[in-house]
């Protein structure tokens, strides 16, 4: 955990809004349970907006998330066809209007209840940038029963991407690749991103931090699903889609 600072933006308004950027495609298991939850979350001294990017699933995620049209707060983007989860993401930072922005999948493996640890470094303003980091007290951040080796693969290849990651920055990071990166609005000003599938994660957090915002990490509850359970990464396509983008958000002109 990194200490505080001198902040880079003035406190936050009395009462700030925090914008949820959810992508969804093919998500239809867990769906509804996700969004209730998210619809129904409640932050004292937070207004909360929610921005769902639904990208032409077509196992009918999209019916589902049409279902909440029409709910406070909830405002949808439908896609014409699936581009990636960076894609879908992009989409919705485009329309944040929150002092706060949050980036929330629909799967279940993280918590909402963790959203108001998350939130305390912003209304303290001491930081600008927070990541939730799944490790806790344990080295390994997957942990698949019916797939064991699946599991020791993506730590092993977490570990691996995350020194990388750690020694071009100048960081001590975790757990980067966390979806739990929250930041304020004003961090995305005069950045530009074109990453589309879920090398827009290191895309992201290397353009906040090549910008100055070093991130603080907050631990988080996490409970990893398998493949077999809708893991949407690729352990072979994936990788080295990693290693191209650090080699070109590393050095690319921001």
């Amino acid at each position: 955990m990194t200490s505080a600072r001198r902040p880079a933006f003035p406190p936050l308004p009395a009462q700030p809004k925090l914008s949820v950027v959810v992508p969804v495609f093919n998500e239809r298991a867990t769906l509804a349970i996700a969004l209730d939850a998210l619809t129904a979350k409640r932050i004292a001294g937070w207004a909360i907006e929610i921005i769902i990017v639904e990208s032409n699933s077509p196992d009918g995620s999209r019916d589902i998330v049409l279902g909440y049209k029409d709910r406070p707060g909830v405002r949808i983007i439908l896609e014409e066809k699936p581009r990636g989860k960076g894609h879908a993401v992009r989409a919705g930072l485009k329309e944040v209007t929150g002092d706060v922005v949050l980036i929330q999948d629909a799967d279940l493996e993280y918590d909402l209840a963790d959203y108001e640890k998350l939130l305390v470094p912003f209304t303290a303003n001491t930081h600008e940038f927070v990541l939730g980091s799944r490790h806790g007290d344990s080295l390994f951040i997957r942990k698949m029963d019916e797939q064991v080796l699946h599991a020791l693969a993506l730590n092993a290849g977490h570990w691996f991407f995350t020194g990388l990651l750690d020694v071009s920055l100048g960081l001590t990071l975790r757990d980067p690749f966390t979806m739990y990166k929250v930041f304020r609005r004003e961090c995305l000003a005069g950045l530009k991103f074109e990453a589309n599938r879920f090398d827009f994660d290191w895309e992201l957090l290397m353009k906040l931090v090549r910008k100055g915002y070093r991130p603080i990490e907050i631990p988080i509850r996490y409970n990893s699903r398998s493949f077999k359970e809708g893991k949407k990464v690729s352990m072979f396509r994936d990788p080295p889609m990693w290693i191209w983008a650090w080699l070109k958000f590393r050095f690319q002109r921001l």
